[in-house]
């Protein structure tokens, strides 16, 4: 293993060029892969642990935001193809969870491999007919969305209060709530191939537990919900039950080492 600079939209704290697996990680709206800070060491060695970054931020800063559903998840399936060659999960929050979902439906719509495992953390499932919301969030004036923002700690009080960090962050935020408000209006095809798990926050008020419930349909291989105490950034706080959980349900998928 040797360390690489994060460029890009993928970053690799700690390469790992012939791994056992390849876990991606896909991060919430107006976020970037610093959610998943410190998370790397938390899986086996032999992993090869991939944070990665929409246009616009983060290390994939100097590339244009992109406000396409499609155009998104085709960015990520270029991107992440040349390192799809070993076996492979997806663990999403919010609408990066959205973002992992659509690319997969993508891998199969073009007969490639699979995830071993998906992993969706607090984002509605598509409903069957939906309508999605009745104004997208993208579309609320500034005074509204901060309002929004601070009421369901969907940002940082800093970011907030500050009028130099909330100019740079509103657009970048704006982008991904179109997306995730236009993509709630999809209606799920047939059930994926994939095991599939749910993860949620109890007292999340962006995306309360009862808006997972739909996702069972969506997958011919549902693990269940696992709930964990906390608001939409639930994670933060149980980063080593989650990455235990994520790891022993992805090594299962793998099935015993072959016998030398």
């Amino acid at each position: 293993m040797r360390p690489t600079a994060p460029l890009g939209p993928v970053t690799r704290r700690r390469p790992v060029d012939d791994p056992t697996v390849r876990l991606f990680f896909f991060h919430h709206a107006g976020g970037s892969h610093l959610l998943y800070r410190g998370w790397t060491r938390l899986f086996p060695e032999d992993w090869d642990i991939c944070l990665l970054d929409a246009p616009g931020r983060g290390n994939a800063q100097a590339i244009p935001l992109i406000d396409d559903c499609a155009d998104l998840v085709a960015f990520f399936d270029e991107a992440l193809a040349p390192l799809l060659n070993r076996p492979f999960a997806f663990f999403g929050h919010s609408v990066g969870a959205r973002v992992a979902y659509a690319l997969t439906r993508r891998l199969q719509e073009r007969a490639r491999e699979l995830p071993l495992w998906l992993g969706m953390s607090s984002f509605r499932a598509p409903q069957p007919d939906s309508t999605g919301p009745s104004l997208s969030r993208s579309l609320r004036s500034d005074t509204a969305l901060r309002d929004w923002l601070t009421d369901t700690g969907g940002a940082p009080d800093r970011l907030l209060s500050d009028d130099s960090l909330w100019n740079a962050f509103a657009p970048v935020l704006r982008c991904d709530l179109g997306l995730a408000d236009t993509w709630d209006r999809e209606t799920p095809r047939t059930p994926l191939p994939v095991p599939l798990t749910v993860f949620g926050g109890t007292d999340d008020t962006v995306v309360p537990l009862r808006q997972l419930d739909n996702w069972p349909r969506l997958t011919a291989d549902y693990r269940g919900l696992h709930t964990y105490s906390g608001g939409h950034f639930y994670l933060n706080d149980h980063r080593e039950r989650l990455a235990g959980l994520i790891t022993r349900t992805v090594l299962d998928q793998l099935g015993p080492p072959p016998r030398v």
